[in-house]
């Protein structure tokens, strides 16, 4: 059997924010952008992996979802709760530098962890954790 991830999904609040987010700080190219406004998806990803991408979706957009989980939905991103995504590089204190000064909001520097890695995390607009860590 031979499994790979082809997508992950993280929301968005503000569509603009979010695409300026992963195309001009991270780099990734945009692959597609459905829809508009509150009901807009976009997917991107990076050039060298063209089988796996990142969805940005509108937060809550099931109908199945009452006011008080939307609410709730919305909180949990605001503090960084709700979704995140963990990164790869191999030099994790370059990547971070060029991130930070493309404006992204640091949740961390980068530092060695306990458990064997070196690791740093910024937010997206929408409050995702984005964290990435250094590969050999």
């Amino acid at each position: 059997m031979n499994i790979t991830i082809n997508a992950s999904f993280l929301p968005h609040t503000d569509a603009e924010a979010s695409l300026s987010f992963y195309r001009d700080v991270l780099g990734f190219e945009v692959r597609k952008d459905v829809g508009a406004g509150r009901m807009r998806w976009i997917t991107v990803g990076l050039v060298e992996q063209p089988g796996t991408a990142i969805v940005l979706t509108p937060p809550a957009v099931d109908p199945g979802i009452n006011d008080d989980e939307r609410t709730t939905i919305l909180e949990l991103m605001a503090k960084g709760s709700f979704g995140g995504i963990v990164l790869a590089t191999g030099d994790v204190d370059e990547a971070f530098a060029a991130i930070e000064a493309r404006g992204a909001d640091v949740v961390q520097e980068p530092i060695d962890q306990p458990y064997g890695i070196r690791d740093c995390a910024f937010r997206d607009p929408a409050g995702n954790m984005i964290r990435l860590q250094q590969i050999a």
